[in-house]
């Protein structure tokens, strides 16, 4: 089997096959779902795909990946939250809400990171065992930072929602308006 090298600004590729293993291509090795989470940790650029059919099957083996470390003992999901979610799928919001998440998740990951840089002059690092500590001696700090940032999303998320409807009155005078039901006498 002919394996290939990755150019520069190319993502990884990683074969599924019909018995379920990967195979990573760069390193002509076969990988778990654990050596797959090592790429997503360490910011890999990576492609799963069907080794038969090519199809991208990215999304699938990392939502395997959430799907090990949710049951794993320390869940990020709450169960109402997962409900929110799967109430979503078929819902007219249902591309606003992926946009959403993607961008809150960005934000979190952009104040972490922020945080990050602003105690590596402490000498304590940015080990996930400092950050421990330090979360725990702060963890109200941290809840209220958190609150409010959410707060500040949920109040910009309504703002937007008002927009909308706003926007529905402004275009009702246009010939496209929904017209009342006709009879059958008319």
């Amino acid at each position: 089997m002919a394996t290939r090298s990755k150019k520069a600004g190319e993502d990884r590729l990683i074969k599924k096959y019909p018995n379920r293993r990967l195979y990573d291509t760069q390193t002509s090795t076969y990988v778990t779902l654990a050596d797959i989470k090592g790429l997503v940790m360490t910011n890999e650029s990576f492609k799963v795909v069907d080794a038969k059919t090519d199809e991208d099957l990215t999304r699938n083996i990392l939502l395997q990946i959430i799907l090990e470390e949710e049951a794993g003992g320390a869940p990020v999901f709450s169960t109402q939250m997962l409900s929110q979610i799967i109430r979503f799928y078929g819902n007219s919001m249902q591309g606003l809400m992926g946009n959403y998440l993607e961008k809150t998740m960005q934000s979190f990951v952009d104040i972490h990171n922020k945080l990050g840089d602003q105690t590596k002059g402490l000498g304590a690092g940015s080990t996930p065992e400092a950050w421990a500590q330090m979360l725990n001696l702060q963890n109200p700090l941290m809840q209220n930072l958190m609150g409010n940032y959410m707060e500040q999303s949920k109040d910009l998320f309504v703002k937007m929602q008002e927009q909308m409807q706003g926007s529905q009155n402004m275009f009702g005078s246009f010939p496209f308006a929904q017209q009342p039901n006709k009879t059958e006498k008319e």
